[in-house]
């Protein structure tokens, strides 16, 4: 039993340690980054993988441009469409995520209650049918929540640099601690740089560059007001919206971030 024990301590001790040792590298790797621009994410490094492994090659669009030659136009227009705090929180707005998990809560329980009714229709109609053949060919199609986030600007970095895309206890916890150590590490104009040169504005097209010459044909210095507002509209989903960047919804929630752009303060 003591011989147990002592194991079972010295593997806690072990967990311990390593965890320690990843929070150190971490912390080593955004402290470089006041000084060194990033060459990838986590986030590229498994798109490149799932380009090549699907497609069997890989098209790519990136090119790093300084704070200074990115147009304030579309810092402006991303910090009012993703993160109007971001000036002033210290990387995380509690009352947002408490919001979106009421929200996700609230979009689980109803494609639940979607599902059960369903599964009872779908059930009702094999009895009728009297053929469980008839019933296993008729599945029915189970509706999927629709999952919001309350991630600010840093939430978003910390987890495109180190994180997968799984959404988890120990993971979410793990986008809060490098928050927390890129706000320390990092002044806000440089958190703002590295994001706009690293977010993805659709597939294999990546930063603000890339996405000023694939969208509009011009550098991201000469960007305007609307046009700005269109690609910062695009982000929550980008492989959606390019297929359809002049759709409807693009064009009108661009309307309402260009008239929100004069308030917003930069870092």
């Amino acid at each position: 039993m003591k011989v147990l024990k002592s194991h079972a301590v010295r593997l806690l001790v072990l967990l311990v340690l390593s965890g320690l040792a990843l929070q150190l590298f971490f912390l080593a790797r955004i402290t470089a980054m006041r000084w060194i621009d990033p060459e990838s994410t986590a986030f590229q490094r498994s798109e490149i993988w799932r380009l090549v492994s699907e497609q069997h090659q890989l098209s790519w669009s990136q090119r790093w441009v300084p704070y200074e030659q990115i147009a304030d136009s579309l810092k402006r227009a991303v910090i009012a469409s993703e993160d109007a705090g971001f000036v002033d929180h210290s990387g995380v707005e509690w009352d947002a995520i408490e919001k979106a998990w009421t929200r996700n809560q609230q979009a689980e329980a109803r494609a639940e209650k979607l599902n059960e009714a369903r599964l009872r229709r779908e059930e009702q109609a094999a009895a009728r049918r009297k053929s469980e053949a008839a019933a296993s060919a008729r599945s029915p199609r189970l509706v999927q929540p629709k999952v919001v986030g309350g991630s600010t600007i840093s939430q978003q970095l910390a987890k495109n640099l180190f994180l997968s895309g799984e959404r988890t206890t120990l993971r979410k916890g793990q986008e809060l601690l490098i928050t927390l150590m890129l706000e320390t590490a990092l002044p806000k104009a440089r958190i703002l740089e590295i994001y706009l040169n690293n977010v993805e504005w659709g597939e294999g097209l990546f930063g603000a560059q890339a996405a000023a010459r694939h969208y509009f044909h011009i550098d991201a210095a000469r960007l305007g007001a609307y046009q700005a507002a269109r690609l910062a509209v695009m982000l929550p989903a980008p492989k959606r919206f390019e297929k359809r960047p002049d759709s409807a919804y693009v064009l009108g929630r661009s309307s309402t971030v260009a008239a929100r752009m004069g308030a917003v303060e930069l870092p």
